[in-house]
């Protein structure tokens, strides 16, 4: 070691690490890190956006996906268990792990592709924010596959586990596609007794509840919340519903839903697809639920002006433009407001 490598640090240095992320709110400082050569530079410069949008739409499906169908597996795989399933998790584990997966996914891979996750959410920032109308397609079949290979991966890891609980359902004559079936694990099927028209209206209103506290969370002109918190706020949006209304059926997120269910068809039959006519739901009614709410927001509580204000934004016309109009509704209120005082 030389005395290069043995000087490195001072005692009022923190070294390379998890660290780095304190070097603003702490007096010590980080060692320096390694400097970038032109040949990394060039690497990066080379990668297409495109791919690397995709594929961080992809892995952060995946990273939402995957804690939270492990967490299902682990309620559901020892629901017969002597201990009982409540030892080893329950609804409230469940919506956590979505709530943290969903977190975890947007701090990670959110600065790449802008962090949709969802098939609903690409449609709707593509109608009301200006997201590109060709990218959406590209964005959809990646946050499909995250989900898929989410599935997979889970169905590799308990594939002993599930294999036993199919064949002891096999041996009892019961079916491996219902809810609490190993399919379930992959994805949602409702109870026997559950008519379709409930069961849709509860997955419109709790995707329309996920969709309305998502656009006030990336509304650059609320004030009550930060980017540093908006992850989790979003984590705990899908987290409540699920706490709330899990027991009725939901899913909330297509590309939480298709995907594993393309891979719970493959292991346990086209009837992951056909069961109650359910599927329909599970897939598609968060997109018309979150265009709903979403209009919603746009409509009533967006300020625009605010918007502008923040830097976020700037008037199609510029600020000529952006000026007459402050100027003409600040008069327009003024004059109002004099009328007023002078009828009473």
């Amino acid at each position: 070691m030389t005395t290069r490598e043995l000087n490195r640090l001072h005692t009022h240095d923190l070294e390379l690490g998890t660290t780095e992320a304190t070097q603003k709110h702490v007096p010590r400082n980080v060692v320096p890190p390694r400097r970038i050569s032109q040949r990394r530079l060039d690497f990066e410069h080379r990668r297409p956006r495109w791919l690397r949008e995709c594929i961080a739409e992809a892995t952060g499906v995946f990273m939402y996906v995957l804690p939270g169908i492990g967490a299902i597996a682990t309620f559901t795989l020892n629901a017969a268990s002597p201990i009982g399933a409540s030892a080893f998790g329950s609804l409230f584990a469940i919506g956590f792990a979505f709530a943290l997966g969903i977190a975890f996914a947007i701090i990670t891979c959110a600065p790449t592709s802008g962090g949709h996750f969802s098939p609903a959410v690409t449609i709707c920032l593509c109608i009301w924010q200006g997201f590109p109308l060709k990218k959406v397609p590209y964005y959809i079949f990646s946050q499909l596959v995250g989900g898929f290979l989410a599935a997979l991966v889970l169905m590799g890891i308990y594939h002993q586990q599930i294999n036993e609980m199919k064949e002891l359902l096999l041996a009892a004559g019961k079916p491996l596609v219902a809810n609490g079936a190993p399919a379930s694990i992959l994805c949602s099927f409702p109870n026997p007794d559950q008519s379709m028209g409930y069961v849709f209206f509860t997955e419109f209103i709790c995707d329309c509840f996920v969709g309305f506290i998502i656009w006030a969370a990336i509304d650059p002109a609320n004030p009550f919340i930060s980017p540093a918190v908006a992850p989790l706020m979003i984590g705990l949006a899908y987290a409540a519903m699920a706490w709330g209304f899990g027991d009725v059926t939901l899913t909330m997120n297509m590309a939480r839903d298709l995907g594993p269910r393309i891979v719970a068809a493959i292991f346990f039959g086209k009837e992951a697809f056909s069961y109650k006519n359910y599927s329909p739901i599970a897939i598609l009614v968060s997109i018309p639920a979150t265009m709903v709410s979403s209009a919603f927001y746009e409509f009533v509580f967006r300020d625009s002006v605010s918007v502008i204000q923040s830097g976020h934004a700037v008037h199609e016309d510029g600020d000529e433009a952006l000026v007459r109009h402050i100027t003409r509704t600040t008069t327009v209120e003024g004059i109002d407001e004099r009328r007023g005082d002078y009828k009473s």
